[in-house]
């Protein structure tokens, strides 16, 4: 039976070290070209839980995912994010990464806010990028995206629950918190799309989505679907974490999408 080797680095960038894990199947497939996971607003290495192990298994290729900066066990953020947080990524944390691992070729996988992050990196190194997967993107400032966003800032108002996040990011949990909701519900915010790096997705593409995802419609994958080309797969009676309410549909969609994409 085939199985998994993982190792961890970490990646200096402009604003601290990024911590950075790679998963490597014992028995690869001929295509080399590693996928890499951008995670969701609070999310990081660890919340990805088993995915990336089975989703190296699944395709026989390496599976690379990095803590933001900020976030997991990389360094803190000194700063805030602004308006634009989306697009700097591609070109500050993840180049960051990109060079230090020297990934001449890569396709991206990205998950809630880290979708959008994977459509600016494709659009951002169309040369290198040779495939983008999305999955429960957000592409712009949706009203049913913001009213999420509410929500989950009620509820981590609660007593205790910034504890669920310091398991996490420690004590940088409060900035990880805050990074989130107070970027997206910023009223700079309110008119951000990524309309423009969507047109400039060259490589083959894919967009993931639940019906019954509570930070976004399906609206985001049918955008990504009309201006980038992707094909879209929305999950029935799913909500916004396909890869851990259906892993196993999730796992298969992506494996057989990619033998042809990249």
């Amino acid at each position: 039976m085939s199985s998994v080797q993982s190792q961890d680095v970490f990646v200096p960038a402009a604003g601290g070290q990024l911590f950075v894990r790679r998963w490597t199947p014992d028995a690869p497939g001929a295509n080399d070209v590693p996928l890499v996971l951008m995670h969701d607003s609070l999310g990081c290495v660890e919340l990805w839980r088993d995915f990336p192990q089975q989703l190296a298994l699944a395709t026989g290729r390496a599976v690379i995912a990095y803590d933001r900066l900020g976030f997991g066990r990389s360094d803190p953020h000194s700063g805030t994010l602004g308006p634009d947080f989306v697009v700097r990524e591609a070109i500050e944390g993840f180049r960051a990464v990109r060079e230090a691992l020297d990934l001449d070729r890569f396709a991206a996988f990205g998950h809630s806010v880290g979708g959008g992050m994977a459509i600016a990196s494709a659009a951002a190194y169309p040369q290198s990028c040779r495939a983008l997967a999305t999955e429960s993107a957000q592409v712009f400032a949706e009203d049913r995206t913001l009213e999420g966003i509410r929500q989950a800032r009620e509820s981590f108002a609660q007593p205790g629950q910034l504890d669920r996040l310091k398991k996490y990011h420690g004590e940088k949990a409060a900035w990880v918190l805050g990074a989130w909701i107070d970027t997206w519900l910023s009223p700079d915010f309110a008119d951000w799309t990524l309309d423009a790096q969507l047109a400039q997705v060259t490589c083959p593409a894919l967009a993931l989505h639940g019906d019954n995802d509570e930070y976004g419609s399906t609206v985001h994958a049918e955008r990504i679907a009309q201006l980038a080309g992707a094909q879209p797969v929305i999950f029935k009676q799913c909500g916004h974490v396909p890869h851990r309410e259906l892993p196993g549909q999730v796992l298969e969609t992506v494996a057989a999408w990619l033998k042809t994409a990249a």
